[in-house]
């Protein structure tokens, strides 16, 4: 697809965060299966309920702009899944994989984030409010995500703390 106007970069755009946030849930998935600690586990399947909640509001999205998906180029995320893959495979000790996992979410979930802002403002931009609301909701969803995993992560922390200092 030409990119001739900002509309047409408005649906390559869309069609990066559908395809991201399809790939992230799948990752998402993944974690939640590899990781051992039920607060984690719990959290990421959430997630990947709220992600394909996500995916519905962005085909929304392309259903108010009269346009369908285009196809965009998924190496770049495909990559850092791989690379994710490999990096846990070599950490055997269950709290340094929860943590590696956890960080690897929040990471992942900043992209997600970056791609909303850009959406939502272009939404903006456009005179899309519909659209914009949508977009809205699926970077609150994320930044939620990543609070609540922070939260998870300094839970975590302040538990091995407390085990150190009554030992």
């Amino acid at each position: 697809m030409a990119t001739k106007t900002p509309k047409d970069v408005f649906v390559m755009l869309l069609s990066n965060a559908k395809q991201n946030t399809e790939l992230t849930a799948g990752i998402f998935k993944e974690m939640s299966q590899l990781v051992e600690d039920p607060d984690a586990k719990e959290g990421l399947e959430s997630r990947v309920f709220v992600s394909e909640k996500m995916v519905a509001q962005i085909d929304r999205c392309f259903k108010l702009l009269g346009e369908q998906p285009v196809k965009v180029n998924t190496q770049a995320q495909e990559a850092l899944a791989e690379e994710f893959r490999k990096e846990l495979a070599d950490i055997q000790s269950p709290p340094a994989r929860r943590l590696y996992v956890l960080t690897k979410a929040v990471q992942f979930s900043h992209l997600r984030i970056a791609e909303f802002l850009v959406l939502t403002a272009t939404a903006d931009m456009t005179g899309h409010f519909g659209i914009g609301v949508l977009l809205e909701s699926c970077l609150a969803d994320t930044l939620s995500f990543v609070e609540r995993t922070r939260r998870l992560v300094r839970m975590v922390a302040e538990g091995k703390l407390a085990e150190k200092l009554a030992a």
